[in-house]
């Protein structure tokens, strides 16, 4: 009988997980703006994990059974097949043509192992395709009207030499909330900016503190957020009501509240949590969680059940704890002072100064 020991079961639970995290992405791209190429962001990180997945059963096909080869090769196409039906669904058909596999294919056989044939599984078999000199389709034509030079462009606006050391964008101009290419800034979100958390965003951030609990409280939570590229950053995130996507994050510390957080490529990175459900890591190391500050907590959230340290390392198949995160102590945790005393900023305080306050480093 297959104990929890046994590769072979490892393996098919840890298909099924990453199955699950898939499908999960596809429904969600109905809900992600086209504005900057997030969703085509979000449709090539679907199609990685994908490439992935189907890498991963090469790898063990030569002590995989020909009938679960086929079923795992059937679960593939599906994921492949669902993600054309949903991208046909969110584009006009007549500006896209999508290409669909429907033959089963052995991933067994060397004649179709991923990793022994030159562009497999590419982008151009899934992406729709576009012909020159054509209109763009009508939901980006939209999304790049609401990006004119008459629009209020908050991170050019954020860029410009400042007397304060805090920066708080209204964002009442906005309808999502985008913060990117910035460095040493302490930016703090005010009340205002609550009506433009249709969505959001923070890319490509260094020794910055950004603070967005205020707007995205009473109600007016992010429905989905992503993070991307950040380092030596503290980022209070504030609420999201559906999931989060945290991806090349380095030495830095993340508060957040969240349904799904899904972490990839990250070192070094403490993230105070509150989660409905297990966070999942991937390809990350030096990962320490705690529960969300006390200050932070809702009623709400007291009720709920906090999974914060239910953490699943999806590159971690052995048997005994992943070795890429822990929890972290009571000592290691920073005093409730901290959050409401210091992470707001100090008259005179600089960006680099408060940044040590809560141990991260400027080199």
């Amino acid at each position: 009988m297959a104990t929890n020991s046994d590769p072979k079961q490892r393996f098919h639970r840890s298909f099924l997980d990453h199955v699950a995290v898939l499908q999960d992405q596809i429904e969600e791209l109905k809900s992600i703006s086209t504005v900057a190429g997030e969703r085509q962001e979000a449709i090539d990180h679907i199609l990685a994990g994908i490439s992935k997945l189907q890498n991963n059963v090469a790898d063990v096909a030569d002590t995989t059974p020909a009938y679960d080869r086929k079923q795992y090769s059937e679960t593939i196409k599906g994921l492949q097949e669902k993600l054309n039906d949903t991208t046909t669904a969110l584009a006009p058909k007549s500006r896209f043509q999508f290409k669909r596999t429907v033959k089963h294919v052995d991933m067994g056989a060397p004649e179709n192992d991923p990793r022994l044939l030159s562009g497999s599984f590419s982008r151009n078999q899934h992406e729709p395709v576009v012909s020159s000199g054509t209109p763009k389709p009508a939901d980006e034509t939209e999304d790049e009207l609401k990006e004119l030079p008459s629009e209020r462009d908050y991170n050019a606006e954020l860029s410009r030499p400042s007397a304060s050391s805090i920066r708080k964008p209204s964002f009442s101009a906005a309808k999502t909330i985008g913060i990117s290419n910035q460095i040493g800034l302490h930016i703090i979100l005010p009340s205002s900016a609550a009506m433009a958390t249709a969505s959001g965003s923070l890319t490509d951030l260094t020794g910055c503190i950004v603070d967005m609990s205020i707007p995205t409280s009473q109600g007016h939570a992010f429905p989905g957020l992503a993070m991307r590229d950040i380092k030596k950053s503290l980022i209070v995130a504030g609420r999201v009501a559906g999931p989060v996507h945290i991806t090349g994050i380095s030495d830095s510390i993340l508060v957040l509240v969240a349904h799904q957080v899904r972490i990839h490529d990250c070192k070094n990175v403490d993230i105070y949590l509150h989660c409905t459900s297990h966070p999942i890591i991937e390809d990350c190391s030096g990962m320490r969680f705690a529960p969300l500050p006390s200050c932070y907590m809702t009623e709400a959230d007291k009720a709920a059940e906090n999974q914060w340290d239910q953490v699943d390392d999806f590159k971690w198949l052995k048997a005994g704890h992943s070795p890429n995160w822990t929890t972290m102590s009571e000592a290691q945790i920073l005093a409730d002072e901290v959050w409401t005393t210091v992470v707001p900023g100090r008259p005179g305080a600089s960006v680099t100064e408060t940044l040590a306050k809560v141990g991260i480093s400027p080199r």
